[in-house]
């Protein structure tokens, strides 16, 4: 079986892909990678299914070999690559010849980078999926010396291809819609949370991130005491002081700090990817606005796929250049038919 091996690994490598949905019940979040994006704009450029396991990096990536050749993607975080010390481009597909040294450095833009092999990481599953949950004891950290499993290249792409993105690694505005507790807090409050600009404090994980600002905390009318419930990534929990901390993907399943509203899916990734320091701002949107943000992973794959083009090399550049069918056909040269 294929093996990709981890000569060197940054200090947060896990498998993960799109997490385990079902089994909050039970007391486990769904999990996956903390920018799902990532995971899908890997698909769109190998052409793969979405449920791919791949290795998110925290900040650092590491150094990897392959035993057989395959194509693969940087996706997520910008981060430096080189195979053999030639450059690799973001969001675009390469392939990794058997015993090449492909070497990911620190990141430029966002927090957590993805590489994506063709035919997946093929890890055992647990629980239908083969993502790492650290808080719940699923899966390790990845660490130097290790060899994953991966699935064997599908079919050699004809050209590379690369998939332009939108920028979200530099804060903004996140949209978001009310919840169960949202009436709790006044009209005043609720105006001055969307009139303040937030800062990602460097305190933060796959569980969720703090945010910083300058005023006075934003409390609830009355001291509410809440019982537990429910809560999901994006939830906007308040602390007693009234600090806010966004919920990511890794987070629990219940909780009684009361949720000033909840950051819609779509803007999720922009939390997962902005780096201490980066600023925010919030809008509040009616329940039917953030309903119609909503996309499914199915929309979102084929609106990727169809953003997807190829990549226009310099022939100096191809290392492989004769493997290529560069003509349809060849003649004698003599053999034309003569007027």
């Amino acid at each position: 079986m294929p093996g990709l091996t981890l000569h060197k690994a940054g200090p947060g490598l896990t498998v993960q892909d799109l997490g385990r949905p079902g089994w909050k019940a039970q007391g486990l979040s769904t999990g996956g990678a903390a920018d799902p994006l990532a995971v899908l704009e890997a698909a769109a450029l190998l052409g793969t299914a979405p449920n791919h396991a791949v290795i998110e990096m925290m900040g650092f990536g590491g150094t990897f070999s392959v035993s057989e050749g395959t194509y693969f993607a940087l996706t997520g975080a910008v981060m430096q690559a080189d195979i053999d010390g030639v450059a690799v481009p973001h969001n675009t597909t390469h392939f990794l010849p058997a015993g090449a040294k492909l070497t990911i450095g620190g990141v430029s833009k966002g927090v957590y980078g993805y590489l994506a092999l063709a035919g997946g990481i093929t890890t055992t599953p647990i629980m239908d999926s083969r993502a790492t949950h650290l808080t719940a004891g699923i899966g390790k950290l990845l660490a130097a010396g290790d060899t994953l499993p991966i699935g064997a290249d599908p079919a050699r792409m004809p050209v590379p291809v690369n998939l332009p993105t939108d920028d979200r690694f530099s804060g903004g505005v996140l949209r978001v819609m009310p919840g169960p507790q949202t009436s709790s807090f006044s009209d005043q409050t609720l105006a001055a949370f969307a009139e303040t600009t937030f800062r990602r404090n460097p305190r933060g994980n796959r569980q969720g991130i703090r945010l910083d600002y300058d005023g006075k905390g934003f409390g609830t009318q009355g001291g509410l005491t809440l019982v537990s419930d429910l809560i999901v990534p994006g939830d906007i929990q308040m602390t007693g002081d009234g600090v806010p901390y966004i919920l990511l993907a890794e987070c629990q399943t219940i909780g009684g700090y009361p949720r000033i509203g909840s950051v819609v899916p779509a803007d999720l990734p922009k939390v997962a990817q902005a780096a201490p320091g980066t600023a925010f701002r919030f809008r509040f949107l009616s329940v039917a606005e953030a309903d119609a943000t909503a996309t499914n992973q199915a929309a979102q794959l084929h609106q990727l796929k169809e953003r997807c083009a190829p990549v226009l090399r310099d022939p100096h550049d191809i290392a492989d250049l004769l493997g290529y069918q560069l003509i349809s056909g060849a003649t004698r040269g003599d053999d034309l038919e003569r007027p």
